[in-house]
């Protein structure tokens, strides 16, 4: 991971990018650490953080290259943003939905959670597009229904809304 790809999401913690940046990489199976940098002496009337606290942490999940950032307690993840995890089975949604709302993680509505950083994240069949894209506005119709009554998305239960 040593050079960035042109595009990198930057995800700003408080005091916790290592632990987050840990328990990421401990949920995808395809996923490793990266370099950790630790804030330096100089700029602490700036910064204002403790010379040797980890400043930024690199990290890939399937392939995508994040950095994870002590930046303080000024900003906090809102829904404006998410992840979406796309899911070929069931046993993967559940997968990822138990893992990603694990040690006070909190399920929402539709496919949407967020983790115990408060980040939030779509877990969703793989198919959805094509399903709520449909050229059959009534089958699409009928899979936005169902997933408008749903917390986690169950795949059959799509697939048969989607068939009629």
């Amino acid at each position: 991971m040593a050079s960035l790809q042109k595009l990198t999401s930057c995800l700003w913690f408080d005091g916790r990018a290592e632990e987050a940046a840990k328990f990421y990489v401990s949920v995808f199976k395809n996923a490793k650490l990266g370099r950790v940098s630790h804030y330096p002496n100089e700029g602490q009337d700036v910064h204002q953080q403790p010379e040797g606290r980890v400043l930024v942490v690199e990290f890939e999940l399937e392939g995508q290259k994040f950095l994870a950032l002590n930046g303080g307690p000024q900003f906090k993840f809102t829904e404006a943003v998410s992840f979406i995890v796309s899911c070929d089975t069931q046993a993967e949604i559940d997968y990822f939905w138990e893992k990603l709302t694990a040690d006070g993680g909190a399920p929402s509505q539709c496919g949407w959670l967020k983790d115990k950083f408060g980040l939030s994240w779509q877990v969703a069949p793989s198919k959805i597009g094509d399903w709520i894209t449909a050229k059959d506005k009534s089958k699409s119709a009928r899979v936005f229904a169902a997933v408008m009554q749903m917390v986690k998305l169950d795949i059959a239960t799509l697939e048969k809304a989607f068939d009629g």
